[in-house]
């Protein structure tokens, strides 16, 4: 087991990276979360999966258990869910000295962790995520929340789990097409911070999509730690922590446009990073010719996208991400890199630029 901790102060908490981890989530939460009663939020897939092992544990640890349920799938991240899992928490008689457990994927992650920041003004939390994408993203830093309608991630708070557990034997269980959009974000981190792990996962890609319990160990470790060091310098998203959007500007306007169903989120997060490099490349902020080619075979190689669906139009595609909540006076954030490990922050693009680019 390899452990992470994000710098927070007096909020700081430990990321626990390994094999066979769910049965030791109930001594684990033991030392991190208050009270006696744990609500857990999950959903019927991941409960008929490892639900009975999760539940053994958290019991033996001496938890009374509520477990509760919402619908699986992206379109249910909303103020809906969010209600109903209110009236369960309600029904269970949980107290604000208690706590709430997210057992599943980003939006399971995202809509328990709302429930907790919001519910009697906040209660404590901690999250055990089962897919890629969550174990390395959704789960660190504290941004929860639900869509909106108009946009991603319109409605939410920031509000720190106690403590997170990936286990990456749960991996095992999801669709390869589940772990590409999860290796998305792995990618990312190597991008925006870190050279050498973008050259090891060129190495070790196969390792990674046949699922080597030691590759994906490291490379969910690694993406926690360049993730924690980013939200320790810059929690609230004030400076640093946008650099974490790598690919999110164009990704969001393109899962938003296309009404969350059509793309995986780390499939929109590549064609969204291939564009970033070029947008790069045409303001000449050094991406060079031969790192776009480095960043758009290794996303091909895992499986993913790296160009926008025939027939966009670049000006609806626009228009989506004006509606994005990084937008800052009426003006769009881009990530954009100057070489593979490291990355700039551009408040103004000209649209006339941006536009050519998305056209290419």
């Amino acid at each position: 087991m390899k452990t992470v901790r994000v710098e927070l102060g007096d909020r700081s908490y430990p990321i626990y990276v390994g094999e066979g981890l769910l049965a030791r989530v109930g001594e684990l939460t033991r030392q991190h979360l208050p009270g006696r009663r744990l609500m857990v939020i999950s959903n019927s897939t991941v409960t008929g999966l490892y639900g009975e092992v999760l539940k053994e544990s958290l019991e033996a640890a001496g938890w009374k258990v509520l477990w509760a349920e919402m619908p699986d799938g992206e379109e249910h991240k909303n103020l809906a869910t969010v209600s109903r899992l209110y009236d369960l928490a309600v029904e269970g008689e949980l107290e604000r000295g208690d706590a709430i457990l997210a057992f599943g994927g980003g939006v399971v992650g995202d809509v328990a962790g709302f429930v907790a920041a919001t519910f009697m003004r906040g209660v404590a939390w901690g999250q055990v995520p089962t897919t890629l994408l969550a174990q390395v993203d959704a789960s660190v830093g504290g941004k929860v929340g639900v869509n909106h309608p108009q946009g991603k991630n319109l409605i939410g708070a920031f509000h720190q789990p106690r403590l997170v557990v990936a286990d990456v034997d749960t991996l095992r269980s999801l669709p390869r097409r589940e772990i590409a959009s999860g290796m998305a974000e792995v990618v990312k981190y190597g991008v925006i911070r870190s050279a050498s792990f973008f050259a090891w996962l060129e190495e070790n890609v196969e390792a990674l999509l046949s699922l080597a319990p030691e590759a994906l160990t490291h490379a969910v470790a690694t993406s926690c730690r360049i993730k924690a060091e980013v939200v320790a310098a810059d929690e609230k998203e004030s400076g640093l922590r946008a650099i974490l959007n790598f690919g999110h500007t164009v990704g969001h306007a393109l899962e938003a446009m296309t009404d969350y169903v059509r793309f995986a989120h780390g499939e929109a997060v590549a064609i969204g990073m291939v564009v970033a490099s070029r947008l790069a490349r045409r303001l000449g902020l050094g991406f060079t010719a031969e790192e776009e080619r480095r960043l758009a075979n290794l996303l091909e190689a895992i499986g993913l996208p790296t160009s926008l669906p025939p027939g966009t139009d670049p000006r609806e595609l626009l228009l989506f991400m004006q509606r994005d909540k990084k937008v800052k006076e009426g003006k769009l954030t881009f990530i954009l890199p100057r070489h593979i490990g490291e990355v700039e922050i551009v408040r103004e693009v000209p649209q006339e630029i941006l536009l050519e680019v998305l056209g290419a």
